[in-house]
């Protein structure tokens, strides 16, 4: 028993090496091991907790007495409940490869929190502060080095600049606080350790969490200029003013800024209501709101963001293809758990200033300080990104930790429980720990199998289905995100790159999964069109379920009405069934009367998107309609708004017709996009050649 009570505070600090771990061999590498290591740890963390409570270990119970202990159970409770009756419960618990943000990690997230509040003393915050401290600090050079190697956006360990930047804005405040117990020397250190996490954030060019920063050095600045005395007022005044002129010049010379060669300043100076990326969050946000009104006590469930997302998904105001977030902690809450779960988030976030309240009390002003700042800087960052579970964890261990040393304590006690129970906890270890293998080790099998299936996709396709069939057939939370990744497979490279035997293999194990996961998971639009265009791309000896097809296309545009692919490939359809009949039939002409009708569909639906028009072009310039094709031609480039497909088009469909200048300049955007397109870097220099003469 005694090496379990010196395990166990270390088992509670181990989720500090998360952002560390890392492996290549597996899918998503920077999030698949991190997930799956906090998982076990959450497990065998909870086991030994009851094991030491069966027998007599004294804990800090009266620290549940405060109102702070219970918002986090609160809201674990209340997406619980939101889940049960929401979308799906399944996919809510268990999320996906690529995110593990479901019900499991919250639950897991949670319980460590309280294992930390019963547990904590003095010397376990220390150690948590120092330890997060020289981890933050790593990652921090390991970003730098990356940023030195290869410059641009750094993800560093944790594969991603936003979630790098936000896991720093809060390491950044814990170093300062483990700073206020060491010497002189190893105090140095510590700053030195943060103003690196600093310069870090500073290279990921993360608008959110620099601006974060920005807020928390005013917040700072104002409260040393009303609370301070004599020289450190007027400097601090001083200093204030500063800020607040250099803010003042950067606002008025941002349009000469934005043009500056160095991500972090182009960026924050590129900011505006117009720019390319605030555009379409600001978008997203609006939108939201409007579906979360649709169920606003509720909300749809944990992970079910991307099914609001998909409703009103517009090409001509969102870049990106799918999102499963909005990009804004408080309103994935809200769209998830309704305003309860918004209001629970809020109070999350207002227990870190309760806290500081009471070490303002206690004359421990240094922590006060630092932890203000923090919920802060958290609060700012997450306006404009979301967690992961290395800033999540981190975020309510800090909390965990500064609550119990805020709280005047009296000495730990004992629960009282029968001699019995301390079989039982050996025989609930146990089961927690025979959990990990479908908690832990069979996900990490079938990432595991996932990436050698991509390794093996063009080379050796019979391994590559082999993996992907035992992967799918482990029966993981992962089902989902095979049909993703095998459709992207197939579809991006096996259907162009494969012949014979070897194509057709890789067609029915991607028409398996994805048709599988069409029928189990009948909200998610995306598996939707990668059913639907699967079946496009079939081998011409493979015969195509027909109603199948229509099933899947009428399922995509219901769930998402506005995204183009689905009514492509309808339009395409009705081609190839006019291209069935002889020129000048009457099947021919209807066939390409009812794609005309579907662009113009889709036009009606989406008037500002470019691509559609180019695609009637061609249509109608088939169909002899040569001034109806120049008209939808011109309404096609005045939309066009710079995109690899739409120019594509468009320089064929100038080819097709002559206009060299229209189609030199296409064609050009075509390589500008796709630096190794031969075809058509070949055409134009054949017709940059031309009109030069």
């Amino acid at each position: 028993m005694k090496y379990l009570k010196r395990i166990y505070p270390w088992l509670l600090l181990a989720p500090i090496i998360l952002p560390v771990v890392i492996w290549g061999e597996l899918i998503y590498p920077y999030l698949v091991p991190k997930t799956l290591l906090f998982y076990a740890l959450s497990f065998i963390s909870l086991g030994v907790f009851g094991i030491l409570l069966s027998y007599g270990h004294t804990f800090y119970w009266h620290r549940l007495k405060r109102w702070e202990a219970w918002v986090p159970a609160a809201l674990l409770v209340l997406a619980y409940a939101a889940s049960m009756v929401g979308i799906d419960f399944y996919r809510s618990f268990w999320s996906l490869f690529v995110r593990g943000d479901g019900l499991l990690m919250l639950t897991c997230a949670v319980s460590s929190f309280y294992l930390i509040v019963l547990s904590a003393e003095r010397t376990f915050v220390t150690r948590l502060l120092y330890s997060v401290s020289v981890i933050g600090t790593f990652v921090a050079l390991y970003g730098i080095g990356e940023w030195l190697l290869g410059g641009g956006r750094i993800g560093s360990l944790l594969g991603n600049a936003a979630f790098f930047a936000g896991y720093l804005g809060i390491t950044f405040f814990a170093t300062l606080a483990g700073a206020q117990t060491l010497s002189k020397l190893w105090r140095k250190a510590a700053y030195s350790g943060a103003v690196l996490q600093v310069v870090a954030i500073v290279l990921t060019a993360t608008r959110g969490t620099m601006l974060a920063l920005a807020v928390a050095a005013l917040v700072y600045g104002a409260y040393l200029a009303l609370m301070g005395k004599g020289r450190r007022r007027t400097w601090s005044v001083g200093i204030l003013v500063a800020i607040l002129a250099l803010g003042g010049l950067f606002f008025v010379f941002r349009a000469e800024l934005a043009n500056v060669p160095f991500a972090p300043i182009s960026r924050i100076a590129s900011i505006s209501t117009a720019e390319g990326d605030v555009a379409s969050r600001l978008f997203i946000w609006k939108n939201m709101f409007g579906e979360i009104g649709k169920s606003p006590w509720i909300g749809v469930g944990a992970e079910h963001i991307d099914v609001l997302f998909n409703r009103f998904y517009d090409p001509t105001q969102i870049s990106e293809q799918w999102f499963d977030r909005s990009h804004n902690a408080f309103l994935d809450y809200t769209a998830q758990y309704g305003i309860g779960g918004l209001l629970l988030y809020l109070a999350l976030i207002a227990a870190f200033f309760t806290t500081a309240l009471r070490f303002l009390r206690q004359e421990k002003r240094q922590y006060a300080v630092i932890i203000t700042l923090l919920a802060v800087t958290y609060a700012v960052q997450n306006f404009f990104v979301f967690d992961t579970i290395s800033s999540f964890w981190l975020l309510l261990a800090l909390l965990a930790g500064s609550f119990a040393l805020s709280i005047e304590d009296t000495a730990p006690y004992t629960l009282p429980f029968p001699s019995w129970t301390q079989y039982v906890s050996w025989v609930v270890a146990v089961a927690l720990l025979l959990l990990l293998v479908p908690v832990s080790l069979r996900p990490l099998q079938a990432a595991y199998d996932l990436a050698q299936a991509y390794h093996y996709q063009i080379t050796d396709v019979s391994k590559e289905v082999q993996y992907l069939s035992r992967g799918f057939a482990l029966g993981t939370y992962g089902d989902l995100e095979y049909g993703y990744e095998a459709y992207d497979m197939y579809a991006n490279n096996q259907a162009s790159a494969l012949q014979g035997q070897s194509r057709i293999d890789a067609y029915q194990a991607t028409l398996s999964i994805v048709k599988t996961d069409f029928n189990r998971y009948p909200y998610d639009a995306r598996i939707a069109l990668y059913l639907a265009h699967v079946l496009v791309l079939a081998p011409q000896t493979e015969s195509v379920d027909q109603g199948l097809l229509s099933s899947a296309l009428e399922r995509a545009i219901r769930l998402s009405p506005k995204r183009a692919q689905p009514w492509f490939i309808l339009t395409n359809l009705s081609l190839i069934q006019g291209n069935s009949y002889p020129v000048g039939s009457t099947g021919r002409t209807a066939g390409y009367a009812a794609a005309h009708d579907l662009l113009t569909r889709y036009i009606a639906l989406v008037p500002a998107l470019s691509e559609p028009y180019y695609v009637l072009a061609q249509l109608e310039y088939a169909s002899g309609n040569i001034k109806e094709a120049a008209v939808s031609a011109a309404e096609g480039k005045k939309y066009y708004a710079g995109d690899l497909e739409t120019a594509r088009r468009a320089a064929v469909y100038y080819e097709n017709i002559l206009d060299l200048p229209d189609a030199a300049y296409f064609l050009s955007e075509v390589v500008r996009f796709d630096p190794t397109d031969a075809a058509a870097a070949s055409d134009l220099a054949k017709i940059q050649s031309y009109l030069s003469r």
